[in-house]
């Protein structure tokens, strides 16, 4: 029997067969004070691209890092081979703070987050006008979650050749989120460089569901590194999701900035996001809680909302789109 405590000896340390001069274990982890910094590009099957002084590096994640994932958009620090050349790779062995989360579940009931994007300032919601139909319930869970991770929300509106963009605007006009409408045929045109003028300077996640033009819109945007675009199925009006991974892309001109594109969604659960917070996108109706009742939902009797906006603090429609965004968190998108 082992003795463990004041009576142990020699004879009781445990030696592992056929690891004779082995190192014995420490805690101290290497401070990598020469690591290289990177921005990732891409994520892709394990593989990190990263872009380290002008070039790119492919790195796979240290074991140090332990569980702490990798995504598009992180600020990384890098050690070994960063010639960028074939069969080369690099490590990446810390992850900088992040300015900034944007986060999804699979669904509302569903707790495992999943990081989108790393270190945005701006969520571009991509939608289309037709082919495929619209769907309001996705554009308010994207702004839900743009609102929560602290991005600035941008409506695309693709296909305007193929139906008016006047009924979908008035909808979110109470919320007062900027947006730019395009079409198939002025994707070369003014539209184009006002979505270039929207981007410029800013780190900016595209989000959509397949079939939108969102990776079009971002090959037209960056069309030296065009991606491939997909065919919307004519009877499902559903898209063939033709981006597999996040891409980080450079746009071209004096200002700068990035566009990531991501890939196609289906759904986006808000499982991760707290509903009091939300009201913080209405800075308009905030001073109006003052004297709601502890732990108040902004939508039952008792809301001091209601009064706030009787006496004419606030439009009504304001308070309208606030319940509206809210109501996206208790039920599914397609709802």
């Amino acid at each position: 029997m082992r003795r463990y405590g004041k009576d142990t000896d020699e004879d009781d340390v445990r030696v592992r067969p056929g690891r004779k001069g082995s190192r014995p274990r420490t805690r101290i982890r290497p401070k990598h004070e020469d690591a290289a910094e990177g921005f990732v590009l891409t994520v892709d099957r394990g593989r990190i691209t990263c872009l380290v002084a002008g070039h790119h590096v492919t790195a796979m994640k240290a074991r140090e890092l332990g569980r702490k994932g990798v995504v598009v958009g992180d600020r990384v620090d890098l050690v070994g081979d960063m010639s960028g050349e074939k069969d080369t790779l690099a490590r990446v062995v810390r992850v900088r703070e992040r300015d900034s989360v944007l986060r999804r579940t699979a669904d509302d009931d569903d707790p495992f987050e999943r990081v989108v994007v790393a270190n945005a300032d701006q969520l571009a919601i991509v939608t289309a006008l037709a082919d495929p139909e619209p769907r309001p319930r996705l554009i308010d869970r994207c702004l839900v979650a743009a609102y929560d991770a602290g991005l600035d929300p941008l409506l695309v509106l693709t296909k305007a050749d193929l139906a008016p963009a006047g009924p979908l605007l008035e909808t979110y006009a109470p919320l007062d989120v900027p947006y730019v409408v395009t079409s198939r045929e002025e994707l070369t045109g003014q539209a184009l460089d006002e979505v270039r003028e929207r981007l410029a300077g800013r780190i900016t996640a595209c989000v959509g569901h397949s079939g939108v033009g969102k990776t079009t819109l971002v090959n037209a945007l960056v069309p030296e590194r065009a991606r491939a675009t997909g065919r919307v199925n004519p009877v499902t009006g559903r898209g063939r999701h033709t981006t597999t991974s996040a891409l980080a892309l450079p746009l071209p001109g004096a200002d700068g900035g990035w566009v990531i594109d991501t890939p196609g969604v289906r759904s986006f659960g808000l499982h991760h996001v707290d509903p009091s917070r939300v009201i913080h996108a209405f800075p308009d109706l905030v001073p109006g809680t003052a004297d709601c009742p502890r732990a108040c939902s902004h939508d039952e009797p008792d809301c001091a909302l209601d009064a706030w906006v009787a006496e004419g603090h606030a439009d009504p429609a304001r308070l309208y789109s606030l319940r509206r965004v809210l109501a996206t968190r208790e039920r599914r998108e397609g709802d």
